[in-house]
């Protein structure tokens, strides 16, 4: 195996683990335990899946220390295209994001720490422990509506470096740097116009498979140079 497919691989197999774990705090999470608009039901619901709502803690730190070892080999991987923009590679998609990941997790530790009721929190009445639960539950989305900036920001240099590389495919440098802006816009139109989101969502969707497509050629095509790369 060609050292540049080999290190192609490494980066896709980390991709692929990020792909499969972050869903678990970003979606899988919220479907199962929170119930929307009713504090009691969700706080009865960590409570009651505990372990599964600390899993999502531990995803999240997981996803965090993912991203610095992606863009780092990324980084290894790219770094001959151009220095500058493979170091913004790292600094956009590793240290930035993780440091959001990491900080998120205070949330989700408070929100159970409300939910558990230690005596320390007896002058809070039950109903005001479930609200400031729920509040802190949706900082966490807030912050991650925050951390889609980075998500987005990162992929713009990452796709000229594709695009550049002469040994990737310029349709898939193409496909991230879109797939970039979609989630910078969804950053925005989450604070500007919340209303909004869920139909750019929609849209937005189906660009973001270009990840996924880019995960894929590095695990099962790594890198092939041509002349002329399409």
């Amino acid at each position: 195996m060609h050292p540049s497919s080999r290190q192609a691989r490494i980066a896709g197999s980390l991709f692929l683990l990020l792909i499969l774990v972050a869903p678990i705090r970003l979606i899988y999470i919220p479907d199962t335990l929170f119930v929307g608009g009713d504090p009691a039901a969700t706080a009865r619901n960590i409570a009651e899946q505990a372990t599964l709502f600390r899993l999502g803690i531990v995803a999240d730190m997981a996803a965090g220390l993912l991203m610095i070892f992606i863009t780092l080999a990324l980084r290894r991987l790219l770094l001959s295209v151009d220095e500058g923009m493979s170091r913004a590679v790292v600094i956009l998609g590793g240290v930035l994001p993780a440091a959001l990941y990491f900080a998120n997790t205070v949330n989700d530790a408070a929100a159970l720490t409300l939910i558990h009721a230690p005596p320390y929190l007896d002058a809070f009445s039950q109903a005001q422990r479930e609200a400031l639960a729920l509040f802190f539950l949706r900082l966490h989305g807030q912050t991650v509506y925050a951390a889609e900036m980075f998500w987005g920001a990162w992929l713009l240099p990452l796709a000229l470096l594709v695009y550049r590389s002469g040994f990737l495919p310029r349709l898939l440098g193409a496909w991230l740097f879109v797939n970039g802006l979609a989630y910078i816009a969804q950053s925005v139109v989450a604070f500007l116009a919340p209303s909004c989101l869920d139909s750019l969502s929609d849209i937005c969707s189906p660009i973001q498979f270009g990840e996924i497509a880019f995960t894929l050629w590095l695990l099962l095509m790594g890198v092939k140079p041509r002349a002329n790369p399409l």
